[in-house]
């Protein structure tokens, strides 16, 4: 088991959940803008994180 990948995913699945919730939300008008902005960069920041993660993890069996 890779720790590094399995890390990589759960960053990439945290930044997607991010990344969803931020863009229905300036669909929505329902929260503030800031928390909106933070919420998005903070998506970006692990979806990245994590692509870089599972992308530069090489497999050892």
């Amino acid at each position: 088991m890779n720790v590094k990948r399995t890390f990589g995913t759960v960053l990439t699945i945290l930044g997607i959940i991010g990344l969803i919730y931020a863009g229905w939300g300036f669909v929505q008008h329902s929260t503030g803008t800031r928390e909106l902005i933070v919420v998005g960069i903070i998506g970006i920041i692990f979806f990245v994180s994590g692509i870089g993660l599972v992308r530069n993890t090489k497999d050892e069996a």
